[in-house]
């Protein structure tokens, strides 16, 4: 066992988890009684597409003309293409903060009390202000929507202001037409009034645009409402997203709240100690969870002092927000609320995206959220553990990001994985990155390229920039040169890479032994996809960097003494489907996985256990199969993790291959299996001629093994880059 968790300690591909500042002013907002916002329309600036594991099967061409047209999802700005040896402006490069990161995370709670009493004294003076009306953010910089975004309907939990999502606005702005639900204090709208007025403003926009999704994102009562619309509505295409709703109030402390607020004065209001305990989740931990990571203890200390003088120094606001009567009648209303809809879950056809709070003080959210999971077929989960009850004022906390990795974000009624892909922003990208640290550090990876007059340089400029590429190699045990390569070629040359992935990433035949699906939210992020002829036609029709891993699962756990052996099927299909867009195929091969670990617990040794035979035959089903029509080993997909004994870390190596043409050539290696099987062959053995150069070189490089790359990284800092071979 000892080995297996050393080995997945530095998992990075998806096989190794089956196989094992400033607020705006008040004028911002503006106040549209009943009207949604007028539609505002921006061209979007592309970004070149991202990445992940994968594999490829066997499968028949899509018909001329299927699939997307040949607009580009490049990145990279068009005065850039084709300079491949030409420095350009990264932002996934950079070492400090980009502006703007710099203003998605700008907002604080603070903030949200500010912006609060400005929009309350703005309501005050608007004639019909007392009654709830939808607001929308407009702020400076954060973009527009596309013209064809989808609504997004924010419904408020008890405090109704409509600025929950205020530390979410910049990057929803991008991607929605949003619009937030306020309901002033001394509003006393029923709950069917409430259900009403939102179900209106669906079924209007159903009425404009009946092939976009609508949006309706509720936050405890605000859940409840969207439930209950939801509910009213099957026919409509909507998406829920339900953040520690709301339905288990007969479960929570809030009931017997209701009680003894009857018995408070008249001027109560919630203080400080408990607001922070409901919008932080739990401060203690965070603050020693700072010190642990051995932050100065101003800087641990930081978020916590800054969220306490926000609440004290704006107490009179809370008053305003929520004073007893209103408190009260929120409270009254929730109860109705939370009947009325868990009264009618089965009527909700909607899909539907669970948020909870693990340390939400106010209802139990985690009980909740497999509760409405049982209830609700089309719905998924995404849990916080170390967050409160108001999730999207908290720090961390990123909606965009969680509908990303969760493929929430559509345009149409049916997903697209390459139409409907947002690429990471440069912060989602550093967030990501960091989590794979250890191994970057741990292993030092040296990569080289292949110029097209057949010169070997250190670096990636061998890598064409403009697409379309398939970039086809070998896959090491586990998985694991999958993250420095993927991370190493997006700073190091602004290109994202789109991986064709095994589909265990994205649906489940049945729950199970196999890690959750959020588990792969990081992979989907960076733009993974399934796998299917129709996925890498669009791709490569767009003119995209691919990944792709004939070898696949097979490949990566692989048996005792198959280092480096390629494991590919016999057909050529990834080769004519190139052909027909004119891509460069680029073979890579990758070394070091010697150096980190030995299998010595295989497939074929647990097959003849019964205990770990039932393991694997049972954990298999749960998923998607792949190569069903695939003879021999290929055919042999069980889901297992080989153990391995560890290793001292030696060194990850990479070359990648002079790129194969295949532009000119289209009609004869898409029509010509003969010709098509040529390439095909070229390739593979273009992958072990780099294989076989790599671990000839390594030999000579005195860096090669970790105690000599620590005491070099001692002396020069550990984001020096460490010295290899001579070319």
């Amino acid at each position: 066992m000892a080995a297996t968790t050393a080995g997945a300690r530095f998992s990075f591909s998806p096989v190794i988890r089956c196989c094992a500042a400033t607020p705006a002013p008040a004028d911002k907002l503006k106040l549209n009684p009943v009207q949604l916002p007028t539609r505002r329309l921006f061209a979007v600036s592309s970004q070149q597409v991202s990445t992940s594991a994968g594999e490829v099967v066997s499968f028949p061409l899509p018909a001329q003309g299927e699939g997307i047209g040949t607009e580009s999802l490049d990145a990279t700005a068009t005065a850039n293409q084709g300079k491949e040896d030409e420095q350009i402006d990264n932002p996934y490069a950079a070492a400090v903060r980009t502006p703007q990161e710099a203003m998605q995370l700008g907002k604080t709670v603070k903030d949200y009390f500010v912006e609060a009493k400005g929009l309350i004294q703005s309501t005050a003076s608007d004639g019909g202000g007392h009654h709830p009306h939808w607001i929308s953010p407009a702020e400076d910089g954060c973009g527009s929507p596309t013209a064809d975004s989808p609504l997004f309907l924010y419904l408020p939990g008890i405090d109704g202001v409509g600025l929950g999502l205020i530390r979410q606005h910049h990057n929803l702005c991008k991607l929605f037409n949003v619009s937030c639900l306020h309901i002033p204090a001394k509003d006393r709208t029923s709950l069917r009034g409430l259900v009403q007025l939102v179900e209106k403003t669906v079924r209007a926009e159903y009425g404009r645009s009946p092939r976009r999704p609508i949006y309706i994102c509720g936050e405890s009562l605000g859940a409840c409402i969207a439930l209950a619309v939801a509910a009213r509505n099957p026919g409509i295409d909507l998406v829920l997203i339900l953040a520690n709703p709301g339905t288990s109030f007969e479960k929570s402390q809030l009931q017997s709240l209701m009680p003894l607020l009857d018995l408070l004065p008249d001027n109560f209001h919630l203080n400080v100690p408990i607001m922070l305990g409901l919008m932080t989740g739990d401060p203690v931990k965070t603050f020693m969870d700072n010190l642990v990571r051995g932050l100065p203890l101003p800087q641990a200390t930081g978020g916590l002092t800054v969220d306490v003088l926000a609440m004290s120094s704006h107490l009179s606001i809370l008053s305003e927000i929520l004073p007893k009567e209103t408190l009260l009648w929120k409270l009254q209303l929730l109860e109705t609320a939370s009947s009325y809809a868990n009264a009618r879950l089965r009527a909700v056809k909607a899909q539907i995206l669970i948020l909870s709070s693990g340390k939400d003080q106010l209802l139990p959210s985690n009980e909740e959220s497999q509760r409405l999971r049982a209830a609700l077929p089309k719905s998924v989960i995404r849990t916080f553990d170390d967050n409160g009850h108001f999730l999207f004022l908290e720090d961390g906390v990123d909606l965009v990001t969680t509908l990303k990795g969760s493929l929430f974000y559509r345009r149409r009624k049916h997903r697209d994985f390459v139409t409907d892909y947002i690429p990471p922003t440069p912060l989602e990208f550093k967030n990501i990155d960091a989590k794979y640290r250890e191994l970057e550090v741990a292993t030092s990876p040296v990569m080289f390229s292949t110029l097209q007059d057949g010169t070997i340089v250190k670096g990636l400029s061998g890598i064409p920039s403009e697409g379309p590429v398939l970039i086809v190699g070998y896959h090491m045990l586990l998985g694991v040169e999958l993250s420095p390569m993927v991370t190493r070629i997006l700073k190091e040359r602004n290109i994202l890479v789109r991986g064709i992935a095994h589909p265990m990433m994205f649906s489940r035949v049945k729950e199970g032994r196999m890690p959750p699906l959020s588990s792969f939210d990081d992979f989907r992020v960076m733009g993974a996809v399934p796998v299917s002829g129709p996925v890498l036609f669009k791709l490569l029709s767009s003119r995209a960097h691919v990944l792709l891993y004939p070898g696949g699962m097979r490949e990566a756990c692989h048996r005792k003494g198959e280092e480096y052996q390629l494991h590919w099927p016999e057909q050529s299909e990834f080769v004519r489907m190139a052909a027909r867009f004119g891509a460069k195929i680029v073979p890579f091969g990758v070394v070091g996985e010697d150096d980190y670990g030995e299998v010595v617990f295989d497939y074929e040794d647990q097959m003849k256990i019964p205990f770990f035979r039932y393991i694997i035959e049972s954990t298999t089903e749960e998923i998607p199969q792949v190569r069903t029509d695939a003879g021999g080993e290929l055919a042999l997909q069980g889901v297992h993790f080989p153990v391995f004994r560890p290793k001292l870390p030696g060194r990850f190596y990479y070359l990648f291959g002079k790129p194969i043409e295949t532009q000119g050539r289209e009609e004869e290696l898409s029509k010509d299996r003969e010709k098509a099987n040529e390439v095909y062959m070229e390739v593979k053995q273009e992958v072990y001629n780099c294989i076989d150069y790599l671990k000839e070189k390594r030999e000579s490089d005195p860096y090669r093994n970790v105690v000599a790359r620590m005491a070099y990284q001692a002396i020069h800092g550990l984001d020096a880059p460490v010295p290899t071979f001579e070319l």
